[in-house]
């Protein structure tokens, strides 16, 4: 997932809370081969050696266990891969020769891996989610069933991934300072990694040690985020590139922020609006039962046409602000007083009015998923996110429990899926410098600059068509006004349906993971000379 707001996991509510989720009495039987902590025979990949009691940790962090390293087999399809998953820390270290933070992460290498083999390095975004939603949602190879119509927090169960990224490429999730079990020396050393820069540094610096650790510095390298992930791996691949010398071959965002200027308040600016409009039709035609992609085409039309232009200009009046006014509520299943109301800027009005006089709200993650109004007395939203604040929570308790279970990586530290603190603390200028703001946020340069220095470098962006959060527009509109020296057959996006976290739908995350094999395979084929 992601968070700003914290969406990005999200940019717009409080953080996930954790569910307690059913057991699952098949964790034990996972095809494991070992199914306690051993030590990695020689060759084998680990960061850190296993560590002993009194190893120099003190407070917060000497409750972190020794890396557990366990042997599995994941059957997708007719195809068996045989892994090894570490779960372990990454120790950082201040100039005072102390440890400052650990960093968790867990790896999954597949045993007997080819020369090669792509190495990719994923994280969520907030600031402030860990990456149990990409694990456990998309890309490891377990997957959280949410039940039949996959809604269901109340009960989620543990099953094996038929489209794990495992199959073509190995794996190492991270949890940033202050997520997951990733944690500070103190709780004033942790402001230290509360920022753009200091955590796209710190996790530079985890991947850096990972790569060194395990003799990898041959694989081709990737970075996946989503949400301010997406940005935050652009960050990350610059400061690969300038502090580490490590190039990265490529990265996937999915459901971005790119550009913080286009997102935070530009839906009261034409351009802004426009942008998020094709989204909020595409919600309305899933609402509807009604999906195309030709309608889609006309929504991004209209939006970037007659929509722009009648926004930025002087108030519509008479026959034609009514014809305005109909064709806008037409698209989106705001009523036209509404639409009239704010003069065609929808911003948030389709929270609760998407469903004209129904009492119900709908979710910026996926603006064709609404619920029941909470407080329908109110004009303005006051309701949890029922999506951010429903069945997507049980991930944090899912992924502590399946860490225990099948990773052997016990430890009686909170997980923590998404931290407010976090979020609430970070420093969007540079460090020890005022001004700096979500709205002045761009990855965009760091984009051209890797383009421009890394001939092989790719990018593939990945996006719901109703995400709300992120609308997919901003991210067409980056793409669109690259230039195409740099883009032309290097830069994707890609969409689908469903919203911020798309992937939760099996189609849409089956139609991405196949994206994302023929992403790599054709990097790979390019880097071969094929």
């Amino acid at each position: 997932m992601a968070c700003f707001a914290v969406a990005f996991a999200l940019f717009a509510s409080p953080a996930f809370p954790q569910d307690d989720p059913r057991q699952n009495n098949d964790a034990d039987n996972h095809n494991a081969t070992t199914s306690q902590s051993r030590p990695p025979s020689r060759g084998e990949e680990t960061v850190n050696p296993p560590r002993t009691e009194g190893n120099g940790s003190t407070g917060i962090l000497s409750l972190l266990p020794a890396d557990s390293v366990t042997d599995h087999v994941l059957k997708i399809g007719t195809q068996e891969v045989a892994y090894t998953a570490t779960a372990g820390t990454l120790s950082l270290f201040g100039q005072d020769g102390a440890p400052s933070a650990k960093i968790f992460y867990t790896a999954y290498v597949a045993r007997n891996r080819q020369s090669g083999r792509p190495l990719t390095f994923a994280f969520n975004g907030g600031p402030g989610a860990a990456s149990a939603y990409l694990h456990l949602g998309l890309v490891g190879p377990r997957l959280l069933d949410f039940g039949p119509n996959g809604q269901d927090g109340t009960s989620p169960t543990l099953v094996d991934n038929p489209d794990s990224w495992l199959e073509f490429t190995d794996l190492v999730l991270i949890d940033p300072v202050g997520t997951g079990w990733s944690r500070a020396a103190s709780d004033n050393v942790a402001s230290n990694f509360y920022g753009v820069n200091q955590d796209a540094e710190s996790i530079a610096k985890a991947v850096a040690l990972y790569v060194n650790h395990n003799e990898r510095m041959a694989s081709p390298k990737y970075l996946l985020g989503e949400s301010y992930g997406g940005f935050r791996a652009a960050k990350v691949a610059s400061a690969l590139k300038d502090r580490q010398g490590v190039l990265v071959s490529g990265i996937i965002m999915l459901s971005p922020l790119i550009e913080g200027q286009l997102l935070f308040g530009a839906s009261q600016y034409p351009l802004g609006a426009a942008l998020q409009l094709p989204s909020l039709a595409a919600a309305e035609m899933e609402r509807r039962n009604s999906f195309s992609l030709k309608a889609i085409r006309d929504a991004e039309q209209f939006a970037m046409t007659d929509y722009l232009v009648t926004l930025a200009g002087p108030e519509p009046s008479g026959e034609s602000a009514r014809a305005f006014y109909a064709r806008v509520s037409q698209l989106t299943g705001i009523p036209e007083a509404v639409v009239s109301r704010t003069r065609g800027f929808l911003a948030d009005t389709y929270v609760k009015h998407s469903k004209g006089d129904v009492f119900e709200v709908v979710s910026p993650y996926d603006a064709a998923f609404a619920v029941s109004d909470p407080y329908p007395e109110f004009d303005a939203d006051r309701s949890k996110d029922p999506i951010l604040d429903g069945f997507t929570r049980a991930y944090g308790a899912a992924f502590a429990s399946y860490a225990r279970n099948e990773l052997g990586f016990r430890t009686e530290m909170t997980y923590t899926l998404l931290a407010d603190d976090v979020n609430d603390r970070w420093e969007w200028g540079r460090p020890g410098k005022n001004g700096g703001t979500r709205v002045q946020a761009s990855a965009t340069g760091d984009i051209r600059d890797l383009l421009s220095v890394i001939p092989s470098f790719r990018l593939l962006i990945a996006q719901g068509y109703s995400d709300a959060i992120t609308p997919y527009g901003i991210s067409k509109y980056v793409i669109d006004h690259l230039p195409s020296s740099l883009a032309a057959g290097r830069v994707g996006l890609k969409l689908y349906r469903g919203g911020h976290m798309f992937y939760t739908r099996s189609s849409s995350r089956h139609d991405l993971t196949a994206d994302a094999r023929a992403f790599f395979s054709e990097q790979i084929g390019k880097v071969q000379g094929e």
